[in-house]
């Protein structure tokens, strides 16, 4: 397994919650690549084809296939950081409210 090299970036006050994200977005990855093997293995099903490791490993998806999975991909990736997007928003909108309030007062000033 390939590692990055120099210090790790954190993006929270806890470095622990950057190595818990870290670990879910493995598992998240995982998944995503789980649920793409066992789509591939209903599409040949579907077909009546044997779903041999070979067949799996050769299987070339359709543009509507490829679609599909992208379309579940962003769905699962969003479920996944629901409440990091919720507390993105929240900050942003803060940080607009308060330099909304500035503006005002400063524009009051004159």
């Amino acid at each position: 397994m390939r590692t990055a090299k120099g210090r790790r970036p954190y993006f929270f006050d806890d470095p622990n919650i950057d190595k818990l994200l870290a670990m879910i977005m493995a598992l998240t990855g995982e998944v995503s690549v789980l649920r793409e093997r066992l789509d591939t293995h209903e599409r040949l099903a579907q077909k009546k084809k044997w779903a041999s490791h070979q067949a799996i490993e050769d299987y070339e998806p359709d543009d509507i296939t490829e679609a599909f999975r992208a379309q579940w991909r962003s769905e699962f990736i969003a479920r996944v950081l629901r409440i990091v997007q919720v507390e993105l928003d929240q900050i942003t909108r803060e940080k607009q409210d308060k330099e909304y309030d500035d503006i005002v007062k400063e524009v009051s000033k004159e």
